[in-house]
């Protein structure tokens, strides 16, 4: 890919700079403790994808604390065990402090040498806020669910930041949609023709995890399996396209 013709990285944080997984894994623990039988990570993570995807459909405009609180009730149903009304909260308010991937930091920094860096993530602003002080970055641009209106996969995400980009003289040509979800961010690329960049954080395991299934393989126009990877790949080609 030609980098010098971009302006701006779109990029999800859950799943590509922040490590979701490990963080519903370990806020939802006392599921394991308190089951009648002993739940894998994957099943775990896959009944969470689909109970999360199926409310984000059914409540666009409901802030993500509150959507992931309602997730943690139908999940205790699901695998019963007794529901904690305070614990559901705490869960909603947990996306915050969630661990940061080791490489995403310093990617993020030697990214933002070259390009803005804008956020389009399935969030509330509170938890991101909070996140995006663990990342230690400033975005340039924040598009979050709670904004919007919607959640992802729904193409107005989509439409809606590259809108706001534009009117800072950003085309959609200029910009690369960077994240690991097949689901939220990689097909409704593709259906917008938007140039697209896998981190393929689940390389070697089995299944989506905490993303529902796609409906088919969506097609890349880069794909790497780490934060690491990409930013040394623009580096490179920034290093060999210095003016002489």
């Amino acid at each position: 890919m030609d980098y010098s013709k971009l302006k701006v990285l779109t990029f999800d944080c859950y799943g590509t700079l922040v490590d979701w997984e490990s963080g519903i894994v370990n806020s939802l623990s006392i599921f394991n403790e308190n089951s009648s039988y002993e739940l894998s990570r994957n099943a775990l993570l896959e009944a969470h994808a689909q109970i999360e995807a199926n409310f984000q459909q059914q409540y666009p405009s409901m802030k993500y604390s509150e959507l992931l609180s309602r997730v943690y009730e139908a999940m205790a149903q699901k695998f019963n065990v007794k529901y904690n009304p305070m614990k559901s909260t705490e869960y909603g308010n947990s996306v915050g402090e969630w661990p940061v991937f080791d490489d995403s930091t310093e990617a993020l920094q030697k990214l933002q040498k070259h390009f803005k860096l804008a956020i389009l993530s399935n969030v509330d602003n509170a938890n991101f806020q909070r996140s995006q002080c663990n990342l230690n970055i400033t975005f340039d641009y924040e598009f979050t669910a709670e904004t919007i209106g919607s959640y992802k996969p729904d193409l107005h995400n989509f439409n809606y930041a590259l809108k706001e980009l534009s009117k800072d003289g950003i085309a959609k040509s200029e910009v690369l949609h960077v994240a690991e979800s097949l689901f939220h961010d990689h097909l409704p690329a593709n259906q917008l023709s938007l140039s697209n960049c896998r981190i393929y954080r689940r390389s070697g395991e089995k299944g989506y995890g905490a993303t529902k299934v796609p409906a088919h393989m969506p097609t890349f126009d880069l794909v790497f399996n780490d934060m690491h990877e990409f930013s040394l790949d623009v580096e490179k080609f920034f290093d060999n396209h210095r003016p002489n």
